[in-house]
């Protein structure tokens, strides 16, 4: 392969260096995705605990299965719009969503109900302590799981941000909360009960389940800015009772009464969701800062042209430049930009990481499989990216 001498470029980003033919890295850093055996093998179980359902109750698993799905498409529509800026791996997000509708729900299932037998055995109602107090722990420890296995291994490097963890918590909690929602009402001895469970569930509380693991969301993040050992644990320990007591003052003031039910909807649940909402939405802004701030150094290693570091820094910018390439060169050239836009944008959050201080050897290794991947990202998008150069978007209302 032949070769350029290499532009100058600041010390803290690796070389530009062109080749005619990009050489391979010894092996994949940042490549995670999901194993398709377990999606397979969770979307099965979970498929098997629907028709299980269905044996017992068609009907009403029927009606849960059509009002729940609706109500938590739209919910999970919201976490996707959050996670617009930097998009997670689909196949990490789908395993996010499988891993709450049958790990987290057998798990839950079994254990409340082996708990249940040992504290009132005999008994065949369900007491409040289980409801109010195990059924919390349990239920969030079984979603949150799924949080603790994304801190390990390559899975760490797609939680670049607050806004990833809150994403991930909530694709579990809506898949848990999608399939639980089933349940109930299919439980119902009537369609009017049913309808009720439904209205209960689906249109007071859609938002239930994933406000609940957003804490243990919120503790994953503080805990991944810690080097002590201690301090990681501390804080995914927080997160993790803080979703445990708001998970157990909405089940127990639903056995309390009306009053006591609709009174902590009001004046605790709802403010504490605008709070998740701000911070989600703050979070988004804050992963955009992160970009625009790192977009200068790109330009000066050559990475990105001045042109591409403008139109980059946004959400708003980058969606007329891909909507342009894909008007004048068709659907394929916008898919391009869209990946080197994407590829840009992983490797400003890495970048990032080591800026902040949480460099060591397997992120630098990463910092450099994502530089190449700009690369070839580059080269395949790259009749469009001259194109962009010469672009000028009309005027507002032209």
């Amino acid at each position: 392969a032949t070769r350029r001498a290499p532009r100058a470029a600041p010390a803290d980003y690796p070389p530009l260096v062109t080749y005619a033919v990009m050489p391979p890295l010894p092996r994949p850093i940042r490549k995670v995705g999901a194993p398709l055996a377990v999606i397979i093998t969770l979307g099965t179980l979970a498929g098997l605990i629907l028709i299980l359902l269905t044996a017992v109750n068609p009907a009403g698993t029927a009606l849960g299965f059509v009002l729940s799905t609706i109500a938590m498409s739209l919910v999970l529509l919201c976490y996707l719009w959050l996670d617009r800026w930097e998009p997670e791996p689909p196949r990490l997000l789908v395993l996010a969503f499988l891993w709450g509708a049958s790990i987290a729900i057998v798990v839950s299932v079994l254990l409340e109900a082996y708990i249940e037998s040992a504290i009132n055995p005999g008994q065949t109602a369900t007491s409040f302590v289980t409801v109010a107090v195990v059924a919390p722990v349990v239920e969030e420890a079984a979603k949150g799981m799924f949080l603790l296995i994304m801190m390990t291994g390559r899975r760490r490097n797609e939680l670049n941000s607050l806004t990833d963890c809150l994403v991930y918590a909530g694709v579990v909690a809506v898949g848990f909360a999608w399939l639980e929602d089933i349940f109930y009402i299919a439980d119902g001895e009537t369609l009017a009960s049913s309808l009720v469970t439904a209205a209960m569930r689906l249109i007071m509380g859609p938002f239930a389940h994933p406000l609940f693991t957003t804490f243990t969301g919120v503790g994953v993040y503080f805990a991944l800015q810690q080097r002590n050992t201690l301090a990681k644990v501390g804080y995914v320990v927080l997160g993790y009772l803080a979703a445990v007591v708001m998970h157990g003052l909405w089940n127990g003031s639903a056995l309390v009464g009306v009053q006591a039910y609709f009174g902590v909807y009001v004046a605790w649940m709802m403010p504490i969701f605008g709070l998740a909402i701000a911070l989600a939405v703050g979070s988004r802004r804050r992963e955009q800062r992160i970009v625009a701030e790192k977009l200068p150094g790109m330009v000066a290693a050559g990475l990105v042209t001045p042109q591409e570091a403008g139109w980059l820094g946004s959400i708003g910018t980058r969606k007329q430049a891909v909507a342009a390439v894909r008007h004048s060169g068709g659907r394929a050239a916008g898919v391009a930009v869209q990946k080197f836009a994407a590829q840009v944008i992983e490797l400003a959050f890495v970048r990032d990481r080591i800026d902040r201080g949480f460099g060591d050897e397997r992120v630098f290794a990463l910092q450099t499989e994502e530089a190449y991947g700009v690369h070839a990202a580059r080269a395949a998008a790259f009749p469009s990216l001259q194109w962009l150069a010469g672009y000028r978007p009309p005027p507002p209302g032209g």
